[in-house]
């Protein structure tokens, strides 16, 4: 029989007999990490096999598992397809005080949100009218009721004995009614979807105050970690899709429901949730399928703004509650970059901006006097950690601050404990100071220990390690464990690099302008947050010489949100400036290849 046993939780499945592994547990509702999507290139999905019988690896799945790894029966997931009865054990390490960014600049802006109450008294039906409590309320109110939900008709039959009732206002039409004065329990939620992170906040509509802020990985992450991947998972699996949004629906509902539980606040209060997202995230709320973003011409299904029934995907909030989704402008540039632009104030500055939002995707403006243009460019996961040999989240034990000195190496660990991994920042920054160090040349190739040694630069060369034709540099030790950067890491990083410098260039030429151009750039979203200027300018990402002009605003796609939910003027003004926002497409320009070859280089 064909039973799949969870040694860590005493569960059981059957299984079809040709999956994979990693299928198997993902069909069966187990999460485990999967950044590649099941491609089997990132080597993540690690799993130890109690027992079974399983074919032995093949040479593609050895190069992820260590002599030790084999010892101990531990199997990719991806590559494994078990038979019969099989046990296996979760090897997932537990990452512990991750938070992510939820705070940043906030624009000055008038209180005027778009969800208002009003509370009136009114009459109600008698035996000497034929009225009923729908029309007497309308008679009441002087306006038709808003038809498109029949749940303002079933307040109506739990309101018969009230004198008092609160009336809920959506952008000036009637969509719900409560019992007694609830004026001042008036509430909304800011959402940002991010490829890795969750950010939900609490907010008072009633005297713009934001009341508390949770954060959380997107569990999505477990399906593939960037769009890419989870546009393929969608697209592989019958339920991909469903997975997908349910598992992003489910995590709002729970981020939001402990902020109401924290403060005191029934969650019944809350009436309108405003998000912003990049556009495949954003699909994949609506449950809105994302093939069409994969592949040329790479179109949405949508890039407006959306206006929506908040129970109509699942959202447990007031039954009158409504979603809105911020505006995107191509399957590229979403509306967390949309979000960014009014933010940053683009469109009406009269100086020349550039602003980047630096994650698996390097989405970029341009603001030339306030005239907008956009790119892309897919930098890939290495900046977040992922697809490096030792890369995890910044979570506590990540290293995040590396210098290398006289007595070797001094490392910065998120939480001042021992090491376990290194987070995007620090893998950015340790590079930076192996190229200051000119322990890697301009190719960024690793130079030998030899040569390291023949310079007299001893202490540094104990710090590399020669497998065979393989160098990596060892950052701790401690025992077995051991935490390194590998020549593939460089790589991952020099692809990133030259992604986000091309991009930045090729925008620079578009619009006519040089380096010397540009007053400022403004620089968002999560990888800021334990991002040092040196880093960035030390690999050349952005360049040296303008390393003074460089100013971080934190997560302005929440902030975007937020501003959405307290103004109906400023969510204009968004709906607005993404009609404005022009999209240039990096592989049309003539001699794009040779300029992101030359972007790979270390200066």
């Amino acid at each position: 029989m064909n039973m799949l046993e969870i040694y860590n939780k005493d569960i059981s499945y059957s299984y079809e007999e040709g999956k994979s592994l990693l299928d198997i547990l993902q069909d069966s509702g187990e999460i485990i990490e999967s950044p590649c999507g099941g491609k089997g290139y990132c080597g993540k999905c690690k799993v130890q096999i109690i027992k079974g019988k399983l074919e032995k690896p093949t040479e593609e799945e050895l190069k992820y598992l260590s002599k030790k790894d084999l010892e101990k029966n531990i199997r990719l997931g991806c590559f494994v397809y078990p038979k019969g009865y099989t046990c296996v054990k979760f090897l997932n390490k537990e990452e512990k005080n991750y938070k992510a960014l939820s705070d940043g600049y906030i624009p000055d802006i008038e209180l005027n949100p778009i969800i208002y109450k009003e509370v009136i008294t009114w009459e109600k039906p008698t035996l000497k009218n034929n009225f009923s409590y729908e029309e007497t309320l309308e008679k009441s109110i002087g306006e038709e009721l808003y038809h498109n939900d029949t749940e303002i008709l079933k307040a109506l039959a739990n309101v018969d004995n009230e004198e008092k009732v609160t009336l809920l206002y959506y952008e000036d039409k009637l969509i719900g009614i409560e019992s007694g004065d609830t004026k001042d329990e008036l509430y909304g939620a800011a959402v940002d979807i991010g490829t890795t992170t969750v950010v939900v906040s609490l907010i008072d509509l009633n005297t713009g105050k934001e009341i508390g802020t949770e954060t959380s990985i997107n569990p999505q992450k477990e399906y593939g970690l960037d769009v890419l991947s989870r546009i393929d998972f969608v697209k592989r699996k019958d339920n991909g899709l469903y997975l997908l949004q349910k598992a992003i629906v489910e995590c709002i509902n729970f981020l939001l429901e402990n902020l109401c539980n924290k403060n005191g606040i029934d969650i019944q209060n809350v009436y309108e949730i405003a998000v912003g997202a990049n556009a495949t995230m954003m699909h994949l709320l609506l449950g809105i399928g994302t093939n069409t973003i994969g592949k040329s011409p790479y179109a949405t299904i949508f890039s407006k703004e959306k206006n929506l029934w908040a129970k109509s995907i699942g959202l447990k909030i007031s039954s009158f509650g409504r979603l809105y989704c911020l505006p995107g402008v191509s399957s590229f540039i979403g509306a967390d970059i949309v979000a960014g632009a009014v933010v940053a104030n683009l469109k009406d500055t009269k100086d020349n901006v550039f602003f980047i939002d630096i994650g698996t995707n390097g989405e970029m403006l341009l603001s030339k006097g306030g005239k907008l243009v956009s790119c892309s460019c897919a930098a890939g996961p290495a900046l977040e950690g992922a697809n490096i040999s030792c890369g995890m989240r910044a979570a506590e034990g990540a290293i995040e601050g590396i210098q290398f000195n006289e007595d070797g190496v001094e490392l910065q660990v998120i939480g001042d404990v021992e090491p376990i991994g290194i987070c995007g920042s620090g893998i950015l920054e340790a590079i930076a100071e192996l190229h200051k160090k000119e322990i890697i040349k301009k190719s960024g190739r690793l130079k030998r220990k030899e040569d390291l040694e023949k310079e007299e630069r001893h202490i540094l060369a104990e710090h590399l390690m020669e497998e065979g034709k393989k160098r990596k540099v060892i950052l701790y030790k401690n025992g077995d464990e051991m935490i390194s950067i590998t020549q593939e890491d460089i790589r991952q990083v020099q692809l990133a690099k030259g992604a986000i410098s091309s991009g930045f260039y090729a925008l620079l030429d578009f619009m006519d302008m040089g380096m010397e151009d540009l007053d400022s750039i403004v620089i968002a979203g999560q990888f800021g947050r334990h991002l040092k200027t040196g880093s960035l300018t030390g690999v050349g990402i952005i360049p040296e010489n303008l390393k003074d002009k460089i100013n971080y605003i934190g997560n302005s796609s929440k902030t975007g949100a937020m501003i959405c939910l307290l103004s109906k003027y400023a969510r204009k003004e968004m709906e607005d400036i993404a009609k404005d926002i022009e999209y240039f497409e990096l592989s049309t320009k003539e001699g794009y290849e040779k300029l992101f070859t030359k972007c790979l280089t270390f200066n």
